[in-house]
């Protein structure tokens, strides 16, 4: 199937609020190596003027990739995950996000650029608490590679 040329300017609407955890930063951080104390430790973070723990700026992609996939999983959109290729990933931070937090991503595609027998497709996902507040933006870009690809 054809990736569908239509999907530039979907939307997808906010899935299940993601409840960001303590465990879930602190593994997070452990795996991206990432060190400050803020991370590991709530008496760290606070003293940083942190609510709570403080997530790795990465860390919104878990979020993110929860939004994509209801495009992958979109049959009209003619996407064969199999043949995806991640070109792009790009994040803008309004606020960090803490353990504590629950999270929400719509998804909008950006564009739709044909590539010989593929495509490449832009998502932006706007990430925001429940509550509506903004705490990050990412762009992201996968190519779809044609079948004789």
């Amino acid at each position: 199937m054809a990736i569908n040329p239509d999907l530039a300017g979907r939307s997808y609407p906010a899935g299940e609020p993601y409840l960001v955890g303590r465990e879930k930063v602190r593994e997070f951080a452990r795996a991206v190596k990432a060190t400050n104390a803020a991370h590991y430790d709530v008496a760290a973070a606070r003293e940083l003027g942190y609510r709570d723990l403080v997530a790795p700026p990465t860390f919104a992609i878990i979020v993110a990739q929860r939004a994509d996939a209801r495009l992958i999983a979109d049959e009209e959109a003619g996407i064969d995950f199999s043949r995806v290729v991640h070109a792009d990933q790009r994040f803008t931070h309004h606020r960090p996000i803490v353990a504590g937090d629950e999270l929400v991503a719509e998804l909008h595609v950006d564009s739709v650029r044909g590539m010989g027998a593929g495509a490449m497709i832009t998502t932006r996902a706007e990430i925001s608490t429940t509550e509506g507040e903004k705490t990050a933006t990412t762009k992201s870009s996968i190519i779809v590679r044609g079948e004789e690809q």
